[in-house]
């Protein structure tokens, strides 16, 4: 992250998936980009339980694009496992937002209530993003949504 990006410990919220088996190679596990579409799933669902749902943010005028992308494979998926998907802000500015992530398989665990940190890892990740506007153009949340930007802040305190 770039400079004035607060770094933040944030909670993990795990969002549970099933492996498809449209999401497999060849080889019989997951084909390596589908993790970057599961990223993408448990981040706007953690947006969305925190009061931020991804769509009322585009219809406001903001969009939240991926800058960078970082994935680290530890071990394998495969069809029809059940796995989740962590995810935690690590860094939160005007201009910028950064996530951590790691899946974990959760076949055997106990529903929803599974803490971070369960299961077999199986891949950590991060990704950095920016505020741009309907131009694509970088903004600052807090000029263009102050309310909402105030209220994220606050949220993820």
């Amino acid at each position: 992250m770039r400079k004035n990006a607060v770094a933040l410990p944030g909670s993990w919220h795990g969002t549970p998936l099933r492996v498809r088996y449209q999401e497999t190679d060849g080889m019989g596990v997951v084909y390596h980009s589908n993790y970057l579409n599961w990223f993408e799933v448990a981040r706007t669902e953690m947006l969305r339980e925190l009061g931020f749902a991804y769509r009322m943010l585009e219809e406001q005028g903001v969009m939240l694009p991926v800058t960078a992308a970082e994935l680290q494979y530890k071990s394998p998926a495969r069809y029809d496992d059940q796995i989740r998907v962590y995810t935690r802000v690590s860094a939160f500015s005007p201009l910028r937002m950064a996530f951590e992530y790691e899946v974990r398989r959760s076949d055997g665990l106990d529903g929803e209530e599974a803490p971070a940190g369960s299961g077999d890892l199986l891949v950590t990740g991060k990704t950095e993003h920016v505020w741009v506007d309907r131009t694509w153009k970088p903004c600052r949340l807090e000029r263009v949504l102050p309310e909402q930007f105030a209220a994220l802040a606050e949220a993820l305190r």
